[in-house]
């Protein structure tokens, strides 16, 4: 019996992905408080009716969720049932339409405010995405594209290549506290003293031909470009299915984004599955 246990952020399409999992021919659960899991798969095992497969919704709607959940899971470990964990997550901005979409409160917003439950619960689920076997970035996915990275993911001959997530940030807001490798690109002239820059951020093409004006740029993205292309290999090896490359500057404004879309790009032509994203860009 294989178990997948689906978490993550609100908003980031959990739901979604169970039932996209019970097409798959999954037995599935949703909202199961960690509590009850150990019983849970005890009547999955005994029950007359073979399950193999099972996709299992557990978040922050259970309550307490920490000690529960590491404690629940170490019990399929004895027991030597197959669990894997699957975290999807979104961008802040993107759970925040999604919200406001659905005129939904988040489930830990105390005073009203999205952005301070999505704030918490990211704080909250910040050790389960250490320890997830995937990591599903929503954020710019359809859910046709959804749906393929989920088979991709779970099928035996789906695609294993690893997804680089490219991320712009700016130091200022503080560092991007999930990111695997951290590159710092405030050594590059800064835009924002430009008067006719200042305002422009690094997608427009104006300020893009100011960072790329200076050497340093092409040097530097082609030496990150040669160790990614180094490292990638080796991290497939390890079974890592996700990479989060962070590229920061002073406010996440000019160059990371600059930079982060040049490397994204560049991932993408030689054939690497990569995602763009900004945190700080508004």
């Amino acid at each position: 019996m294989d178990i997948l246990l689906i978490t993550g952020m609100s908003g980031a399409g959990k739901s979604k992905s169970l039932k996209i999992f019970e097409d798959l021919g999954y037995y599935c659960m949703d909202n199961l408080p960690p509590a009850l899991l150990d019983q849970f798969t005890d009547l999955c095992i005994t029950t007359n009716k073979k399950i193999e497969k099972i996709a299992i919704v557990i978040d922050t709607r259970g309550g307490v969720f920490f000690e529960d959940f590491f404690e629940e899971i170490s019990k399929l470990s004895e027991k030597d049932i197959s669990y894997k964990i699957l975290y999807l997550d979104a961008s802040d901005k993107v759970l925040v339409k999604r919200f406001k979409e659905l005129r939904r409160p988040h489930p830990l917003s105390i005073d009203g405010s999205l952005t301070n439950g999505i704030e918490a619960e990211r704080e909250r689920l910040l050790e389960v995405k250490k320890r997830a076997d995937y990591i599903v970035d929503t954020s710019k996915l359809t859910d046709k594209q959804l749906k393929q990275e989920l088979i991709n993911l779970m099928s035996d001959t789906g695609d294993r290549r690893i997804t680089v997530s490219v991320v712009s940030f700016g130091f200022k807001n503080g560092i991007l506290i999930d990111a695997d490798l951290v590159f710092d690109v405030r050594f590059l002239p800064n835009p924002f003293y430009i008067e006719d820059l200042k305002d422009k951020d690094g997608l427009n093409n104006l300020t893009k031909e100011y960072i790329f004006s200076w050497p340093q740029t092409e040097i530097f993205i082609n030496k990150t470009m040669e160790m990614l292309e180094f490292l990638l290999p080796f991290y497939v090896l390890e079974g890592k299915t996700q990479l989060v490359v962070g590229i920061g500057c002073t406010g996440g404004f000019h160059r990371s984004v600059s930079i982060a879309n040049e490397i994204c790009s560049r991932l993408t032509s030689d054939g690497h599955r990569a995602i763009l994203s900004h945190r700080d860009k508004k």
